[in-house]
């Protein structure tokens, strides 16, 4: 039997337990479906789809559309199977063996999955104990570490916390790394990097249509970077890889923007009121930019009180064996019922 690469053997693929309960708030996906009009929309549009060609190999209208609604040049944008192949093409592209990609912890998993899976070593620098980065510790470990690619995600998941803009800088600034801001998350943050892209920095920007565009199902994502980056990205991935009815996807929900607004504005609404709530149960709570929250239960005892909740018909995600997350819990903000029904069952957990 033919044996897997010698440096994967470790590896374990990215899980997130499904476990069949009634509130599923464990993969930060949008409580929400997208509204009736983009379903109906597409489901119009379905019927030009030419079924019995390949699609358009660079997305030509839907590239344009992000393009135009970022203000930049469609040939800065990169489009893929999510974010997660936006990533990984980025790794297949400008990491591999013999490089070094960069990751800070905690943060999300799949960076350095990716950058295992394309041959580069990986460095990871911790976060403090209260999950910001040092910046004298990112530049030394930078100048120490000589990267080729650096991961950076605000929002940062599971954390939920934005990176100072400073941040940015400091990094290209340390470095001639490729740095990837990973922004899933951005549309409930305070900021984006990609007003700081241009020609003469190797800055890029992923996002995602799972989180405000209420899409996960589709798998679409998208960079934005220099030009001369972006072309090579085309030239790494497979042809034909995004298949006509995501593109035609994407199309449609760039066409109900105020829709999608409203329910960020929503799920912003509802993330500080369940803050509030878990503050009032003694819980510590991270203060949070993303779609989520990150806490502590009274007590510290992450996983009894996850399988508690889960003893209640109510799904987290237990971060506790995660490195730097001993004790800590991630629920994904969900409907108003949804919270109340979390709140409750916690407070259950807390009493039983």
């Amino acid at each position: 039997m033919i044996e897997v690469r010698s440096d994967l053997t470790f590896l374990s693929g990215y899980h997130s337990p499904q476990v069949d309960v009634e509130v599923r708030l464990n993969t930060n996906e949008s409580p929400l479906p997208p509204p009736q009009a983009f379903v109906d929309d597409l489901a119009a549009r379905l019927h030009d789809i030419k079924w019995n060609r390949y699609p358009d190999r660079t997305a030509t209208a839907l590239r344009s559309a992000v393009a135009e609604r970022h203000q930049r040049d469609p040939g800065g944008v990169f489009l893929a199977n999510g974010s997660n192949e936006v990533l990984q093409t980025v790794a297949l592209t400008y990491a591999g063996t013999g490089r070094t990609v960069v990751c800070f912890e905690p943060g999300y998993q799949m960076h350095a999955q990716i950058a295992r899976v394309s041959g580069a070593t990986v460095a990871t620098l911790d976060r403090r104990s209260d999950f910001t980065l040092d910046p004298g510790a990112v530049r030394e470990f930078l100048a120490s570490t000589d990267p080729s690619v650096v991961f950076l995600t605000s929002p940062n998941n599971p954390t939920g916390m934005s990176e100072p803009i400073e941040m940015v800088d400091l990094i290209l600034d340390s470095c001639g790394a490729l740095l990837v801001v990973d922004e899933a998350y951005a549309e409930f943050g305070r900021w984006s990097a990609i007003p700081m892209i241009a020609d003469d920095r190797p800055l890029v920007v992923s996002r995602t249509f799972s989180k405000t565009w209420s899409m996960a199902a589709a798998r679409l994502g998208y960079l934005v970077g220099p030009e001369a980056i972006v072309a090579n990205l085309w030239n790494t991935v497979l042809p034909y890889h995004l298949d006509s009815v995501t593109q035609l996807a994407g199309l449609v929900a760039l066409s109900h923007v105020e829709e999608m607004d409203q329910r960020v504005a929503s799920i912003v609404s509802e993330r500080e009121r369940l803050t509030t709530r878990l503050d009032a149960l003694g819980a510590r709570v991270v203060p949070s930019d993303a779609n989520f929250v990150l806490f502590s239960p009274r007590g510290g005892n992450a996983s009894a009180t996850w399988s508690s909740l889960v003893s209640r018909g109510v799904l987290v995600r237990d971060c506790s064996n995660w490195r730097g997350l001993s004790g800590w819990l991630r629920v994904t903000v969900g409907t108003p019922s949804e919270n109340d029904r979390f709140i409750e069952a916690l407070k259950e957990s807390r009493n039983g």
